[in-house]
């Protein structure tokens, strides 16, 4: 064989060995891994449905939330049961529960998403200065943080919004001010370990500001764990709104909301009318549920130790 020939032969090969192979990046390798966690893909289908019955509940529900059918339909449409017309039946005021169920989530996704907005906004802020700075700042931050966990979650909140004509846009930022505390642990444990790092050194050797720092090359590292923190704290926040409705410092009727719809249809359960509170009290549950499976699949997908 010659020489040329042997080069010939010899190319594929050693352009075989001399290719890498091309790594994945965190949120690649975390999505493969969450599809495979069969809860957590559940979980993301029920808060999907969720949102697309916010999104589309005018197309999506049979009836007018607040419409009462009592003068279309007659007194039959009072206190309806479950039936193939009404499915989750009808209140006293003959409004159909399904609608207004449908119509709920819209409340409840909207002060879940709001309020976590303004936990992030504070928890990262306050969590990025006590990790970073330290010393008497640290000592001051994690003080405030200890004085907040001291109160009862659902009684701080009523303090805020008990003064306050109800609104909900009081309720998010109330919600969301008492909530911050978990997500500004969370970052500040993260940056107290990154700043250490080679990199975070590097920027400080060359002379750049303490906010690009922090904002450049310290928060996109810490980005993972929070958004878990946001991801199962939705829930939680969901269970507050309905508490806060329940116990008329949410929104206000006839607007259509979980907690309201609980608390006026409880009085009729001992009689049989169990759906006027059953129904909405399932949609709260499977919410939670959905946001608390998909926020323990994210913590086992992004969490680089699981790694294999």
């Amino acid at each position: 064989m010659s020489k040329q020939e042997t080069a010939l032969g010899s190319a594929p090969a050693r352009q075989t060995v001399n290719r890498e192979p091309q790594g994945r990046s965190l949120w690649e390798d975390g999505w493969r891994r969450l599809k495979k966690n069969r809860l957590a893909m559940l979980g993301l289908v029920i808060i999907l449905l969720m949102a697309f019955l916010a999104i589309f509940a005018p197309f999506v529900a049979p009836y007018d939330p607040i419409e009462q059918l009592i003068w279309t339909e007659g007194k039959a449409a009072k206190l309806a049961a479950p039936s193939a017309k009404h499915w989750f039946g009808t209140d006293l005021y003959g409004r159909d529960i399904l609608s207004r169920t449908i119509y709920g989530t819209r409340i409840s996704l909207t002060i879940a998403i709001a309020a976590s907005i303004v936990s992030l906004v504070i928890g990262v802020t306050l969590g990025s200065v006590a990790g970073y700075y330290g010393g008497r700042v640290d000592d001051i931050i994690s003080w405030l943080i200890n004085v907040i966990y001291a109160f009862p979650f659902l009684l701080f909140v009523l303090s805020i919004v008990a003064f306050r004509p109800a609104s909900l846009s009081l309720v998010y930022v109330a919600i969301g001010f008492v909530s911050w505390p978990s997500i500004a642990r969370v970052v500040r444990g993260q940056v107290l370990a990154i700043k250490e790092t080679e990199f975070v050194e590097a920027a400080q050797a060359v002379g750049a500001k303490d906010f690009k720092i922090i904002f450049r090359h310290i928060l996109p590292n810490v980005i993972a764990p929070v958004i878990v923190q946001i991801t199962l704290g939705m829930g939680s926040v969901i269970m507050i709104e309905a508490s806060l409705t329940f116990l008329g410092f949410g929104t206000q009727p006839p607007t259509p909301s979980w907690g309201y719809m609980i608390n006026q249809g409880r009085e009729y359960l001992l009689s049989g009318q169990w759906w006027w509170s059953v129904f909405p009290g399932a949609a709260i549950s499977l919410t939670v549920l959905g946001f608390n499976l998909l926020g323990d699949g994210l913590r086992d997908a992004l969490d680089p130790r699981l790694n294999k």
